[in-house]
């Protein structure tokens, strides 16, 4: 068992290992950068899906795209193998379930992506599993707890960037960091309250016993753009999206691994 965990150390810390991890991030970045290009043409009045899957397909049907997307799926593989190692050998205590966390994160993002390159796009929006979920015993309080838990990581992720948490997590240099720190803040903060407000209506849709309450991201967008002030909180919305992105790819250069 001993060796085992040196050669998972040893692995951790390999240069390989490390790059997959910062390409981890650089399709993150890339991802969410679409995502925030498809919400600001929605803001515009157009109809584009504004979520990772609405991303994913816009980025196959470009030149290249096919293989882009192969690109991505290992890149997020990738990262969430780093992830693995630094639940089993890089982290202490609950940080490793955290870590353990954001491994399945990207392994989703890697299946996700595959599966829209084998089966192509899915037409099925948030409401349709949340209606089979509601129809298990206590699947009513599932759906609110899940919706409870993601307005309290929306919310705990727009303090840390409140906060910079993320401060001691980065080397860079000295020109550079007030900028990247305000990138960061404004990534987090953003990303964020985007998540408070999908998880808000998973927790109306468990409250109202209604499942078309229920909202991804790309819904959850256009609701808010029908709203009083709509059109301001939309193009809110779009600069947070392209702050996380640059966030991301700010955290591929600089982070500390």
């Amino acid at each position: 068992m001993t060796s085992l965990t040196q050669t998972a150390r040893r692995a951790h810390r390999s240069e390989p290992v490390q790059w997959g991890a910062r390409s981890g991030l650089v399709a993150r970045g890339l991802l969410w950068l679409v995502v925030g290009v498809l919400a600001a043409n929605v803001a515009l009045g157009g109809h584009d899906q504004a979520d990772k899957s609405g991303a994913l397909e816009t980025l196959k049907d470009q030149p290249l795209g096919v293989p882009l997307l192969v690109v991505l799926a290992v890149a997020f593989a990738a990262h969430a193998g780093f992830r693995l190692l630094d639940a089993a050998v890089g982290e202490e205590g609950w940080k490793r379930l955290w870590q353990l966390g954001r491994a399945l994160v990207y392994g989703f993002f890697a299946v996700s992506t595959v599966r829209l390159l084998v089966s192509g796009p899915s037409k099925e929006n948030a409401a349709k599993p949340t209606a089979r979920v509601m129809n298990w015993p206590a699947g009513r309080t599932l759906v609110g707890a899940v919706g409870v838990g993601i307005v309290v990581a929306g919310i705990v992720m727009a303090v840390r960037g409140v906060r910079q948490d993320f401060d001691d997590k980065i080397d860079v240099p000295r020109k550079r960091r007030t900028l990247v720190e305000r990138i960061g803040m404004a990534g987090l903060v953003g990303r964020g309250l985007v998540y408070a407000l999908v998880g808000a209506f998973l927790v109306d849709a468990a409250v109202r016993f209604d499942p078309q309450k229920a909202k991804g991201l790309d819904a959850a967008l256009k609701t808010v753009a029908h709203q009083p002030f709509g059109a301001v909180l939309l193009w809110v919305a779009v600069a947070a999206l392209l702050a996380f992105a640059l966030w991301s790819f700010c955290e591929a250069a600089y982070r500390k691994l």
